[in-house]
């Protein structure tokens, strides 16, 4: 399949919309529940929006090296490409992290960009040198492997008492593997464990693996209803297979990136694809599909420079932030001028939330408008 999708950017553009939704609240202390990650254990509609992400990333890249490979481009060629795609995104969040203050002494070195530019890094080869066959059984060994690693390997807590499969925050295998290679660059929350570190890539890395054999079933299903289906039947199988796990493994759990919070949110991404696939692509009315498309259309233009959109959204945030007249910062200044409208604290943090992305989908329509597509 070599047809661009449509349904692909629009499942991107809500993801990347709704991350900026979740990040740029008016006041942290007045959010609504789903608008937050889930304090541990469990999930939110939040607990979605990252390894969307991951998984629309793996989902872009069978079609990006097919088209390359019909480009006559040689498998080194084709993991070089991916594999600087993936350092010069992981270079963007490491520089998000160090603005404004540059203070390389303390500065966090995992993030949300860090975690999906090593996930293509860690990827790039599977995904040009192995079959899909190959494919899930990295997948499958990587959520084996972690595992094993959580669950039976004695380390030393945060509070230096050894434990064996503690999954405990700052007390688990890979809250010590951070502290061990990361020590002081971690999460200014805790200092002990980081939601993006490192041990917790590798089933990132199937959830990205996931995303990829997707993208090997949209090119080989041919027909329209074949594909949506597949998607729907794999995508309630994950759901059932998240709550074995989470009984027999581990509980569904965003900063572990526990194997049952894979099959969770894989699950759910494949239901969400099978829609925005059967409206703007795959249904036969063609009438109704051109009425979705254009209702979809802002999503689409999201979608279109997601990566570029989310560089941009962290560097106005920290402007917002860090830029203080009057010794009060530029939001706290929006935010004060929203409590005129009389509206409860935490619907005044909504409404700031969405006029930032509102904000954000006018540069998107603008650069959809005149093809300015910004790629790494």
């Amino acid at each position: 399949m070599n047809e661009r999708l449509l349904s692909l950017d629009a499942f991107r553009g809500m993801t990347i919309a709704a991350m900026l939704l979740v990040n740029n609240p008016g006041d942290w202390n007045h959010v609504y529940g789903p608008l937050l990650h889930a304090p541990w254990h469990g999930w939110t509609f939040t607990d979605w929006i990252f390894p969307f992400f991951i998984f629309i990333s793996g989902v872009a890249m069978p079609m990006s090296l097919a088209r390359r490979r019909g480009e006559g481009a040689e498998p080194l060629r084709l993991w070089w490409g991916l594999t600087r795609r993936g350092v010069v995104i992981l270079l963007l969040g490491l520089m998000l992290n160090a603005i404004p203050a540059f203070d390389w002494h303390n500065l966090r070195w995992p993030g949300v960009l860090q975690r999906i530019g090593l996930c293509i890094v860690l990827c790039a080869p599977v995904a040009v040198w192995l079959t899909w066959r190959g494919q899930a059984l990295v997948a499958m060994g990587l959520l084996v492997l972690y595992s094993v690693l959580m669950l039976a390997v004695p380390v030393p807590g945060d509070d230096g008492v050894v434990r064996v499969g503690s999954l405990l925050a700052g007390q688990d295998t890979g809250s010590y593997v951070d502290r061990l290679l990361m020590g002081g660059h971690l999460w200014a929350k805790s200092r002990t464990w980081d939601p993006e570190g490192l041990l917790s890539t590798l089933p990132a890395v199937a959830t990205l693996l996931a995303g990829l054999l997707t993208g090997h079933w949209m090119a080989h299903a041919k027909e329209p209803g074949a594909r949506c289906m597949g998607l729907v039947v794999v995508g309630l199988l994950a759901l059932w297979a998240a709550e074995v796990l989470a009984a027999w493994n581990m509980p569904i759990n965003k900063p572990l990136w526990t194997p049952a919070y894979v099959a969770s949110t894989g699950g759910w991404a494949l239901l969400m694809f099978a829609a925005f696939h059967w409206l703007l692509d795959a249904q036969a009315d063609a009438v109704a599909r051109v009425r979705w498309r254009r209702l979809a259309q802002p999503l689409v233009d999201f979608g279109m420079n997601a990566l570029f959109l989310f560089v941009l959204a962290g560097l106005v945030a920290k402007a917002l932030a860090f830029i203080k007249p009057q010794g009060l910062s530029l939001k706290a200044h929006i935010v004060a001028g929203l409590h005129l409208s009389g509206l409860p604290p935490v619907q005044v943090s909504l409404l700031f939330a969405v006029g930032f992305v509102l904000v954000f989908y006018a540069v998107a329509a603008v650069m959809a408008r005149r093809q300015w597509f910004i790629k790494v």
